[in-house]
């Protein structure tokens, strides 16, 4: 049985690159699903019933001399969460579009679209490259769609701004039962309106057709789900992915083009990429 802790593994990297992009891409297959890069490494998050000694036994850096690695971790109970974060959660600006706020925050420090979040976890509150590029990236779309999929929703940040941005029907799912629950707290925090969130996985999008899918997940989940995606997607509609590394874009691209997807933009913040394609 899962249990409601998290496990947080520090990794310290000499040299951080390109061993950072391996481990996370190694770690997303073995249970971790966040992660934080550091100044020196990497923070990866998982359920705590993973077990970090085996976990790093069977790393690459392990038994590479290529490398050095320092690691450590820890649990974090689940009910001492929220006083760790509030610690460490500060505002987040993305650009002169939108500021991302803990409830705790002065309205104040907010400049463009304020949204608040409370996360469960240090990821999806708009802190990591990933959310911070969906986020500019649905600002500068030409237009926003009707009917939006917020895929792998998270904390629902994205989902937040698309309905403040004018979607009028939003589905956020998101394959954590409590991630789901979060992302519905966020948007009832938020005044929001139309955000249906799910606990669930591509199943449930079956018989749904949407304008834009977003998809902040990993490289893998990507890939096995781009068929999906496609054909859930209107004709001319946008597909904004991200959860990959500036390494994998031409990967995605190339995998991407038989269902009928082509590029539009990428973009980039750090080692980390984003793509928004259009379906043709």
């Amino acid at each position: 049985m899962e249990s409601l802790d998290t496990l947080e593994l520090t990794l310290k990297l000499t040299p951080k690159d390109p061993w950072s992009e391996v481990l996370i891409a190694e770690l997303s297959e073995m249970g971790f699903d966040g992660f934080m890069t550091t100044d020196d490494g990497i923070q990866a998050y998982a359920n705590a019933s993973v077990d970090a000694e085996k976990v790093m036994s069977e790393l690459s850096v392990t038994n590479s001399e290529e490398v050095e690695c320092e690691w450590k971790s820890k649990v974090i109970p689940h009910q001492n969460w929220n006083a760790q974060w509030e610690d460490d959660f500060h505002p987040v600006f993305v650009e002169d579009y939108a500021t991302i706020l803990a409830p705790f925050h002065d309205e104040n420090l907010g400049k463009g679209m304020v949204v608040r979040i409370q996360p469960q976890m240090s990821f999806g509150t708009g802190h990591h490259q990933t959310t911070w590029m969906m986020t500019k990236a649905l600002f500068e779309l030409n237009s926003m769609p009707d009917s939006v999929l917020d895929m792998g929703t998270g904390t629902g940040v994205l989902a937040v701004i698309a309905e403040k941005l004018g979607a009028q029907r939003i589905l956020a799912i998101d394959i954590e039962e409590w991630s789901a629950e979060n992302a519905r707290e966020n948007t009832e925090r938020n005044d929001c309106k139309n955000i249906e969130c799910v606990w669930g996985d591509r199943d449930k999008i079956e018989g749904h057709e949407f304008g834009l899918i977003i998809a902040n997940i990993n490289k893998n989940i990507l890939k096995a789900q781009m068929e999906t995606y496609a054909t859930a997607l209107s004709k001319n509609g946008t597909l904004l992915l991200s959860g990959f590394f500036s390494t994998d874009v031409e990967e995605l691209v190339t995998f991407a083009a038989p269902y009928g997807l082509t590029l539009e933009k990428q973009f980039s913040k750090d080692e980390w990429a984003g793509l928004q394609l259009i379906k043709n």
